[in-house]
């Protein structure tokens, strides 16, 4: 038995697909889920959902004391089954009744407990609670149909309680993390499919947490209308998306140093991607920042990124645009913006957004492509991991750098490189001069690390001059990829 996924519930196929089967699993026994993610990524819209078709229960912790949250999961109970005298007596009590909701008939019972981490933090015991209940041979894994959901926003909580030794660990059958929309996806939310430059600017300064859409108030409506919305929208001190960039460093308890992060954010933002360089933009040693890198990469506000040829040369990328946006353009220009030039800050900033803005996301969005979407009859086989590089050159003296390198992770050995590409974000259309480069660099890696030649790949966001369109045509290791085939081809 699968459940139907409702009309109003955008994308997230898999992981309804994921979790349906999840709760209409008809074997006796109580199963475990956890599901987490960032805030405003619609994890409780996608359970309750879920809960809705198949007749399951769905309690939300609030940040009360124990006793006030048990007195809720007491009402709600009740007012599911029917059976007025609820009252738990504690939290231990209340895990066996909500395991035997599984034993009312012979059809599975989806249990969900979101925001999880609330109710942990009134009862700490909770979990070691539940672990008990699973029991191999207990009452709820020998009667019960049971389908228990734990769901949570505090990304290290939810991780933690299946690490190491905590109770939970080896109990849940499923863990699903709800990820913003990837690019494409954001685009057909926003209604933007049909315009991809207009979908890329949008998904350059907002990504894809599908809640923006709605604290944005409406989708721009043309590229050339796209300066006034944003004075509207995330820049208009008006809005819910003014300060969104920093009000998620302190939705995760484990930021706790917040003016560090920010800092180290801002660093990234600006351009300093490795952690010396990021050392250096704050004045503080190399080994400070271990700690608060891994706490940003563990919160997904920002990633590492290895280099495809030098080992222990990670760069640090910002993956919430919104941050970047706040970063680059809110933070350094409150004070102009609250006094309404947000049309005035947007134009004299052209230059920044499309430099550190525009550039890098376009960058990431070829990553992305490259790895999701291109075609190994493109790539020559399916890429298993795209990552950038900088590759020495004796010629010119100099490091170049390579933005995209799809790999093919072999068994054994090292990884065989698919192909290299280029991406340029400039207003003016690449031309011959960039294939040129391109053939140049593929000249720079290390014979052993291809079994071909790599496969040459070109993006653009505006375009290709006739003469390289004419080259690439000639040429069957060449692949020209403009803004409409990132949005639409393969």
């Amino acid at each position: 038995m699968t459940l139907e996924k409702p009309d109003y519930l955008h994308g997230r196929d898999r992981e309804w697909a994921t979790l349906s089967a999840f709760a209409t699993d008809p074997a006796i026994g109580a199963r475990l889920a956890l599901v987490y993610g960032r805030r405003r990524q619609g994890k409780t819209m996608l359970l309750e959902a879920l809960a809705r078709a198949g007749g399951g229960f769905v309690f939300t912790g609030l940040p009360l004391t124990a006793r006030q949250n048990l007195v809720r999961l007491s009402r709600a109970y009740a007012a599911f089954t029917g059976e007025v005298a609820t009252a738990f007596a504690d939290w231990e009590q209340a895990v066996d009744a909500l395991m035997r909701l599984g034993e009312r008939s012979d059809q599975p019972c989806l249990v969900v407990l979101d925001e999880f981490q609330y109710l942990m933090d009134g009862e700490p015991a909770l979990p070691g609670f539940i672990q008990l209940a699973l029991e191999p041979l207990g009452r709820a894994q020998t009667r019960s149909r049971t389908r228990l959901v734990l769901c949570g926003s505090a990304l290290h909580v939810m991780r933690g309680l299946l690490g190491g030794s905590a109770p939970l660990r080896g109990r849940a059958s499923r863990e699903v993390m709800i990820r913003p929309f990837g690019f494409r996806d954001t685009a057909d939310f926003w209604g933007l499919s049909a315009d991809p430059q207009l979908a890329f600017q949008a998904h350059a300064l907002l990504g894809g947490t599908p809640a923006y859409r709605g604290m944005a108030g409406a989708a721009p409506s043309s590229v050339e209308d796209f300066g006034r919305w944003v004075a509207e929208a995330p820049l208009a001190d008006t809005s819910a998306l003014f300060r969104e960039g920093a009000v998620i460093l302190h939705e995760d308890p484990e930021l706790s140093d917040v003016g560090l992060y920010y800092a180290v954010l801002g660093a990234i933002a600006r351009g300093s991607c490795r952690r010396g360089e990021i050392a250096a933009a704050l004045g503080r040693s190399d080994q400070s920042l271990a700690h608060p890198l891994t706490v940003l990469e563990h919160t997904q506000l920002i990633e590492r990124v290895d280099d495809a040829f030098r080992q222990r040369r990670p760069v640090y990328r910002i993956t919430e645009p919104v941050i970047r946006l706040h970063q680059l353009l809110i933070a350094p220009h409150e004070p102009e913006l609250v006094g309404g030039a947000a049309q005035q800050v947007w134009e004299e900033n052209a230059d920044t957004v499309t430099s550190k803005i525009y550039g890098p996301h376009f960058e990431e969005i070829a990553r992305q492509w490259t790895l999701w979407h291109a075609s190994p009859e493109t790539l020559g086989a399916r890429a298993s991991g795209v990552l950038s590089a900088t590759l020495a050159c004796r010629l010119h003296q100099q490091g170049h750098e390579l933005d995209v390198v799809a790999i093919r992770r072999q068994p054994y050995g090292r990884d065989a490189v698919l192909a290299i590409g280029e991406v340029k974000s400039t207003a003016k259309p690449v031309g011959d001069g960039d294939l040129e480069r391109l053939d140049h660099l593929r000249e720079l890696i290390p014979a052993d690390r291809y079994e071909e030649p790599p496969r040459l790949l070109l993006f653009a966001r505006h375009g290709f001059t006739r003469e390289l369109r004419q080259s690439a045509a000639s040429r069957r290791d060449v692949e020209l990829v403009d803004v409409a085939r990132l949005y639409t081809g393969g």
